[in-house]
């Protein structure tokens, strides 16, 4: 009995020490984000695991683990009819909303799922309850695309998957189909999906075929930039969850089919060092210590290294293709890009990003609405039932739902 005490007591300091993170106080349910970490750390290294045995390549395993326990049927309900589909080759997940007898034409977002560019799904639970929501609180046509992932295909194929569908769905006779106002569409996503979603609205604005244009872009906690992993948000949330820098790093080298023995060398900015002539022209357009306030850059310092690696950017060039990080664009490319609204958390390594790319937007010309959640971390919005339920979760859905209720 008394060693089965002590086994038990060792177990549970176990369990503890594995889950116990230190978060700052401000954090949204720290506890609840330990567990939330804890679960996806152990899913990283069960596929770590996999990889090693050589049964799958890591990333597969893990996309298989998150699909396997969350996946969800296309359900319709009384008040959101749900299909799967395809636009042009593409599969979407179409949630419409309940029609409305003085408004025969509805407002409609192509909405583009998170996940690293490799993992999560347009048919898991977190986005299928976001964007049935969605299509109910904003009577709406929601087109969730189910874009391929890493390590399938690698950029730019994720950006042709969400063109192509967007394009077909802006045809007169798809938009007629789904009784949509052409003038009322607007594009939206999360994480890797934010990046998506912004450089599709840059690729659309250029594009001078297009006869629908745009009318908003929604980007939630966006990547938007991989030549500087020291902003602020960096150095502050370099261990944060769900999304520590290393992490963060290794998904767009991922993304790039590139070299894991480049990470660390690029945790530290040795791909844009001075002597690095590619990145000369574009750091500039991420010069945080003027694009930033001083209430988020504080102490910190710009890592700005002397010598570096000019080998990375040369095997890697899309790492600064305007294309993969769209805060890097043109000021010419953004001046007439629609009504922006960007979601911003302060316990998320991205938040800069986010900030810098509403101040370039703003100089630009266009109007944008900056929604920052102090007590946020990366990936909230989707969490907002249980068990993963955060209370940031809910108040940032509700004020995303809100300014697209407002704008669109």
């Amino acid at each position: 009995m008394r060693s089965s005490c002590v086994l038990l007591t060792a177990l549970v300091a176990l369990a503890a020490y594995y889950i116990y993170i230190p978060l700052p106080s401000s954090v949204s349910d720290p506890w609840k984000l330990m567990l939330l970490d804890a679960t996806f750390r152990s899913a990283q290294q069960v596929s770590n695991l996999i990889h090693f045995l050589g049964l799958s390549h890591h990333l597969l395993a893990l996309n298989f683990i998150i699909v396997s326990f969350g996946k969800k049927s296309a359900w319709s309900s009384a008040q959101v009819k749900v299909t799967d589909t395809d636009f042009d080759g593409v599969e979407v997940r179409v949630f419409e909303g309940p029609p409305k007898p003085e408004e025969p034409l509805k407002r409609s977002i192509v909405y583009i799922h998170g996940g690293g560019w490799a993992l999560a799904s347009a048919k898991i639970r977190y986005y299928d309850e976001l964007c049935t929501a969605m299509a109910e609180e904003l009577n709406a046509v929601i087109v969730s695309i189910e874009y391929r992932l890493v390590p399938k295909v690698y950029f730019p194929e994720q950006i042709h998957d969400v063109v192509r569908a967007t394009k077909y769905f802006l045809q007169p006779e798809v938009l007629h189909k789904y009784s949509v106002d052409p003038g009322r569409v607007g594009i939206s996503g999360d994480s890797a999906g934010g990046n998506l979603a912004a450089a599709l609205g840059q690729q659309f604005n250029q594009d001078t075929n297009l006869k629908n244009k745009l009318k908003v872009q929604a980007l939630i906690y966006p990547v938007l930039q991989a030549l500087d992993f020291n902003t602020p948000s960096y150095q502050q949330n370099m261990n944060t969850p769900i999304l520590p820098r290393y992490v963060m790093v290794k998904y767009w080298v991922d993304y790039f089919n590139g070299n894991y023995d480049f990470v660390q060398a690029m945790i530290v900015n040795n791909h844009t060092s001075l002597d690095v002539d590619e990145a000369s022209a574009l750091r500039a357009r991420l010069n945080w210590t003027s694009l930033l306030p001083t209430s988020i850059t504080k102490n910190y310092k710009p890592v700005m290294q002397t010598t570096g690696n000019s080998r990375i950017v040369q095997e890697i060039p899309q790492l600064l293709d305007a294309r993969s990080a769209p805060l890097i664009a043109d000021q010419e490319v953004l001046q007439h890009l629609p009504k922006t609204y960007i979601l911003t958390c302060e316990h998320d390594v991205l938040r800069d990003d986010g900030i810098m790319y509403a101040k370039r937007l703003e100089s630009a010309g266009v109007e944008v609405t900056l929604d920052h959640f102090e007590d946020g971390f990366h990936g909230c919005m989707i969490f907002t039932s249980w068990p993963t339920n955060f209370s940031v979760g809910i108040r940032t859905r509700n004020s995303y739902i809100k300014w697209l209720d407002q704008n669109l």
